[in-house]
């Protein structure tokens, strides 16, 4: 009686080296470090061994350098030393990269090898930075009408209706003149059939028939929760330069989007990433003019002069075909004719259909691929020297940055997929179709609210979480060994066994620790010792009834699992009900109490057992130390 068969022994043993090797990681700390990643092109070996050499002459020691697909990273001592060699490597290579603040784990290679990795910390643990950004959807609605033109004066084209001007109006909506009422309502009959989101109102003015066109309600909140996702996930695609290990991007009412950003102690950088935006326009190309009276200055109107990745001119119409908003997919490929690296693009239904009748009326002409990229810069004076503000800090300019990538001929009929050819490395395709899935922001962003947590801040918040967690988890170590004994013992070693599996899991799955989280660990210190009690208390109960010592270790343990599994189940039905329900810290506590609650199931039912069974099973016993 009271006795483990093998497996189970196994079992219990399996999970507690496999909980103390993935808890492990968390306790080598972190070192500071900085960042070097560029928007186009990947750090290679020779940009590093400019760094390090410029380090060495600066007197900048570091403990190493590393090389991968994201950038550099280098590692310090301390904090003083990485601000240094920030500041030098940030002169040194401008604004061509990005050179980011950064903590990196410091994890032994064998348990590197194994795929342990300390669990995230949130920001209030470890530092970083949380911005509020306000959405500006006036500019969502503008940009939508601006389209909205140019269709419905293709609609009105291909269906023979004559009209005098389309043109979006400044107090929002679009207005469209006609001769005739007759014109105007053949109109409408053309537009609701082709543009059903349109609410058309009609006006009769002096100067002729006028037709006001609105978007219509629904689908203006369409529009905007189309907008607010895609700049979320444009957002999340540009904080993976900054080498966050868990950022959050939550949507916070209708128009507001928050970002934090553990780890990130440089806000300039953070806000520069997260203000990138790039995208395509597709123009044809102006064959009937020549390029070199346009560089003389004698540009045609109709047409614009762009650069080229060569550093060449090109000159392509002003019309816009279509744009990034029409791309749905964009992924890396490889020519099968050529080998040579591609970017495989999808489009949507609209920019297909688009991109079906534009390319089958202008086979045998080249079309041009324009890439577009917002880019911020620091400000300089004719000097060269940074402008500074009232705070001291550099001032930063937006400016758009423009550069045909490819013009190739069109040779047949494209449709909803198609291929860019542009003479790309690997690293390039890769980039570009990163930037691509991303999309551009939908809406311009404004940072209505910035914040800072020192990572002092962050060391101090752990410090004092795992204080209250150690003297919360010493005081039940105390009470149940004065007042359960022996079993008492066993209920500690299951408690710290526990507590192992709690910091195993969260880092197994990479889930972040927040305080709210550190509470929940807390609460499971307090809550995982009520199974042994309630175990304990039956076997007490069992020995007062004549039962043999090991029958009431047996009894104890059987006939206490249904009220404990009553017991944690309500619970974990309630911290399930606070993730669903719940958002950020809530959700937090909910993560932790819920793995808490799950392991203690397993160490009061399986590992105290095996203690117990370990120690008393299969003895003569007059009496338990309960």
């Amino acid at each position: 009686m009271n006795q483990y068969p093998l497996w189970k022994n196994l079992l219990i043993l399996v999970v507690l080296v496999g909980g103390l090797t993935y808890a492990l990681p968390n306790f080598y700390g972190e070192d500071p470090a900085i960042q070097i990643s560029s928007p186009r092109q990947r750090v290679d070996v020779a940009t590093l061994a400019r760094v390090e050499e410029s380090l060495h002459k600066a007197g900048v020691s570091f403990i190493s350098t590393e090389l991968d697909e994201q950038g550099a990273k280098i590692r310090f001592s301390d904090t003083d030393t990485q601000l240094k060699a920030w500041d030098l490597v940030h002169k040194q290579l401008g604004d061509t990269y990005t050179v980011a603040l950064n903590l990196l784990p410091v994890t032994p290679d064998f348990l590197g090898a194994l795929g342990a990795k300390p669990m995230y910390l949130g920001l209030d643990l470890r530092g970083g930075v949380h911005f509020l950004m306000q959405m500006d959807m006036d500019a969502v609605i503008k940009k939508e009408e601006e389209r909205l033109v140019g269709e419905l004066k293709r609609v009105l084209r291909e269906t023979r209706v004559r009209y005098l001007t389309v043109r979006r109006r400044d107090q929002g909506g679009l207005e469209m003149s006609f001769r005739s009422v007759a014109d105007r309502d053949k109109a409408r009959a053309s537009i609701v059939g082709e543009l059903p989101e349109l609410e058309l109102t009609d006006v009769d003015r002096a100067d002729g028939p006028v037709m006001i066109a609105k978007l219509k309600e629904e689908t203006l909140r369409q529009r905007n929760e189309a907008a607010l996702e895609q700049n979320m996930t444009s957002l999340r695609n540009r904080v993976n330069e900054l080498g966050v290990a868990e950022p959050i991007i939550q949507q916070q009412g209708t128009s507001r989007i928050v970002v934090q950003l553990p780890g990130v102690q440089d806000t300039a950088e953070a806000k520069r990433i997260l203000g990138r935006t790039a995208t395509l326009e597709i123009r044809m190309v102006d064959e009937e003019h020549d390029v070199t009276s346009a560089v003389a200055g004698r540009v045609p109107p109709g047409s614009r002069l762009y650069r080229t990745r060569e550093g060449g001119r090109i000159l392509l119409k002003k019309r816009l075909i279509y744009s990034g908003d029409n791309i749905i997919d964009a992924s890396p490929n490889f020519d099968s004719r050529t080998n040579e690296p591609i970017v495989s693009i999808t489009l949507d239904a609209r920019g297909a259909a688009i991109n079906q009748r534009v390319t089958g009326k202008n086979v045998g002409k080249r079309m041009g691929v324009v890439y577009v990229e917002i880019r911020s810069a620091i400000k300089r004076d004719k000097d060269g020297q940074p402008v500074l503000n009232e705070n001291g800090e550099p001032v930063r300019v937006k400016r758009q940055f423009e550069e045909v990538i490819t013009a190739p001929v069109i040779r047949s009929q494209l449709g909803k997929r198609f291929q860019i050819e542009g003479a790309f490395t690997v690293e390039e395709a890769n980039e570009l179709a990163l930037l691509l899935r991303a999309g551009a922001l939908a809406a311009p962003i404004e940072i209505v609210e910035e914040r800072t947590i020192g990572p002092s801040l962050g060391q101090d918040n752990i410090r004092q979480g795992f204080q209250a967690i150690a003297v919360g988890f010493v005081a039940v170590l105390i009470f149940m060994v004065v007042y359960y004994r022996a079993f008492g013992a066993i209920a500690d070693l299951a408690l710290a066994f526990n507590l192992v599996l709690i910091v195993a899991i969260l880092s197994l799955f990479q889930a972040t620790l927040t305080l709210p989280g550190v509470a929940g660990i807390l609460l499971t210190v307090g809550m995982a010792v009520d199974a042994n009690v309630l175990i304990f208390e039956r076997i007490r109960e069992e020995l007062r009834a004549g039962n043999t010592p090991q029958a009431s270790i047996h009894a104890g343990y059987a006939k206490a699992l249904g009220t404990i599994a009553d017991a944690n189940i309500t619970t974990l039905i309630a911290a399930v009900m606070l993730f669903n329900f719940g958002t950020g810290p809530i959700k937090g506590f909910a993560i932790t109490l819920s793995i808490g609650i799950l392991s203690s199931m397993f160490t009061a039912i399986l590992g105290s057992r095996a203690l117990a069974n370990l120690i008393f099973g299969g003895r003569r016993l007059r009496t338990l130390p309960v």
